[in-house]
């Protein structure tokens, strides 16, 4: 029978389960990645499961997002995972080698593996041909203690590329459209898989903007073939012996097509605030632009970098405007100081950023009130700039030049100049000076600073829940709204008691005394609650603060099983109507909890209303023991051999 490519990576990997859309499958994991807002969690968690080196293939450390060090915390956290990767067995990506998505697409990314990464846009590996997925820490340290994956089967939804993009249209402009047809929740329980004639095209740069973006869709990750495109590119990496050609069979099937006509497709654009609020460039074309920033792990290859300063190269930003650069990684980095492209950048005006995430993240760079921010980013959520009420319109790299050029939301179609030639180089620098290796030995002491603190477990699942309402929300919140980033609050990833006084603080800045005071309760809420960030602090925060249940009318997946895996019930209103009939302050209460979760569902009663509703749950059988064991970290320490067993 005629395989898909997505069924074909997840049938060689696949360790229990069938591949039927729906069913919990598990698979085995080759590689994984960290980051340092991410890591430090990720390998006291490992540390916590007495697992003595790392059980993949390849595991990497990476340093991109906490990168400013205004205090001592970021560079603490820096040491501990050097000296963690080096006890533990895994590569460490030193800060300055760049962001971890592109990185691990240069050096690591192998046609047909997997790819587990504490990171939601680990899908950039995709553009490689692996099926590389975003997930919680606690997921990626199971992982890389050599446990599988495990997951719900998703639907295969095959997105068909025909005819080719014309002058100025770009891989961005592809991913935009796909946003602007399905939304941010349209990709939610499926895996995109690009055919078609149009793909051979596409460069593996082109390629990764694309599936990166695809967690903007809800997508589990999205994956391309890996045909001679795949082939030039490893080659120029120097790693044409990671080449294998893998493909869809003739004749597959999906569960879901799209198709998208390259030669009709026109400049796009992503309004504020979210990735799917998309328009072409055209129709808001002269809207005045306060700062454009290129980059992120979306854009920020050497050949995005290079088309943006051949548009720029001999002119000047346009007056009162703020431009930044950032290169993706240190290879980057290298090439456009060797190539003049560096040079081009400073002499228009440009400023020069780190290789890391940097703004994207809210690192720097808030935009001014009420001024428009043009970036090639991933996300444009309100307020993850550091500039509340923002204004960010989401872009490719030409557009980003276009605006940069002339002060304004430009369809660069209309500037009047040639479209930009970036010929793919044959051969990349590849001075891999900043990755170290995991040492032949390990003995490795790890320094830990004052504000690494232990792994917080989550309580055993009481029998009983009863509180108040502690918050109630609408649709689409993300991660961002639950526990923000940005330069203040991510250095105390390591240290959920401080971190957890930020928790929903964007929402209402109240919330955490209040569930302190209240001894925790519930969360209400709407549809994709918990899009964005695989960040499993925005489920660890809510738990140490006493959040025992939250219902909603649809989760994002990996916070759905972030908050399973910290031992907060993840439930669902079986009548989507009786959400308008629970409000702020009511006091809930589950009578039988074990049953609830044996039954799938069951009654929540609203004691101060008088009134029920019905939830349900969309849990397997190992997801329900993980809450009954009061979250992953104690299932899974109590699944190691004790000290001293035979083996």
């Amino acid at each position: 029978m005629a395989q898909n490519l997505v069924h074909k990576i997840l049938a060689s990997h696949l360790v229990s389960g069938k591949l039927r859309a729906g069913e919990e499958i598990a698979i085995r994991i080759d590689q994984t990645l960290t980051q340092d807002a991410t890591g430090t969690m990720a390998y006291l968690q490992f540390e916590a499961m007495g697992i003595p080196k790392v059980r993949t293939k390849v595991s990497v450390s990476y340093i991109d997002h906490n990168m400013l060090q205004t205090g001592f915390e970021n560079a603490d956290d820096h040491r501990f995972l050097q000296d963690s990767a080096a006890r533990f067995g895994a590569y460490f990506s030193r800060p300055g080698n760049g962001i971890c998505h592109q990185v691990h697409l240069e050096r690591f990314s192998t046609p047909g593996e997997t790819l587990l990464g504490s990171d939601s846009h680990t899908p950039t590996c995709g553009g490689a041909g692996m099926l590389a997925i975003g997930a919680g820490g606690l997921d990626v340290a199971v992982a890389m203690g050599g446990g599988p994956f495990h997951l719900k089967m998703p639907k295969v939804l095959g997105v068909r590329l025909e005819g080719q993009l014309q002058p100025w249209v770009s891989a961005k402009d592809i991913i935009l459209e796909l946003l602007r047809r399905l939304t941010v929740k349209g990709g939610i329980g499926k895996v995109v898989e690009y055919h078609g004639p149009g793909v051979a095209a596409l460069s593996v740069p082109d390629r990764s903007t694309i599936t990166n973006m695809g967690a903007e869709l809800g997508a589990t990750t999205s994956v391309f073939p890996s045909d001679e495109r795949t082939k030039a590119y490893l080659t120029a990496q120097g790693r044409s012996a990671d080449f294998h050609p893998l493909s869809a069979d003739a004749g597959a099937t999906y569960d879901e097509l799209v198709v998208i006509d390259l030669d009709t497709l026109e400049p796009m654009v992503a309004r504020p605030s979210s990735p799917d609020n998309v328009v072409p460039v055209s129709s808001v074309a002269g809207l005045p632009v306060a700062q454009v920033c290129v980059g992120s792990c979306t854009n920020s290859s050497y050949t995005d970098l290079k088309t943006v300063a051949e548009v720029l190269k001999g002119k000047t930003i346009a007056p009162g405007l703020s431009m930044t650069v950032t290169p993706g990684s240190k290879q980057v980095y290298e090439m456009i100081a060797q190539d003049g492209t560096l040079a081009d950048y400073i002499a228009a005006g440009a400023r020069i950023l780190e290789s890391a995430c940097g703004p994207c993240i809210g690192m720097g760079q808030a935009p001014p009130t009420d001024g428009i921010s043009v970036r090639t980013f991933n996300r444009n959520f309100s307020g993850r700039s550091g500039t509340p009420d923002d204004k960010v319109y989401l872009c490719s790299p030409a557009v980003a030049a276009a605006a940069a050029l002339t002060g304004t939301l430009t369809d660069p179609r209309t500037l009047g100049i040639p479209p930009p030639k970036v010929t793919l180089p044959t051969r990349y620098l590849t001075h891999d000076n900043l990755l170290i290796p995991p040492p032949a030995g390990g003995d490795v002491e790890i320094h830990r600073g004052p504000n690494i603190k232990p792994v917080p477990v989550a309580p055993e699942l009481p029998r009983r829940i009863e509180g108040a309402v502690l918050l109630k929300v609408g649709d689409n919140i993300t991660t961002d709204h639950i526990l923000p980033a940005g330069s203040k609050i991510l250095p105390l990833r390591s240290n959920i008691p401080a971190i957890s006084e930020y928790t929903f603080t964007r929402v209402d800045p109240d919330f955490p005394a209040r569930a302190r005071s209240a001894g925790g309760g519930f969360v209400i809420g709407g549809d994709n609650y918990g899009q964005g960030s695989s960040r499993e602090h925005a489920a660890m925060a809510p738990m140490f603060l006493g959040v025992r249940a939250i219902i909603t009318t649809g989760y994002a997946r990996i916070h759905h099983d972030n908050l399973v895996n910290f031992g907060i019930l993840p439930l669902r209103f079986s009548n989507a109507a009786d959400l308008a009939t629970i409000d702020q302050g009511d006091v809930l209460r589950i009578g039988d909890v074990v049953a609830l979760l044996r039954a799938d569902g069951g009654v929540v009663e609203n004691l101060t209303k008088g009134t029920r509703c019905r939830v349900s749950l969309a849990l397997s059988e190992r997801q329900k023991e993980i809450l009954l064991h009061g979250g992953l970290l104690n299932l899974t320490r109590s699944q190691q051999p004790r000290a001293g067993a035979a083996a």
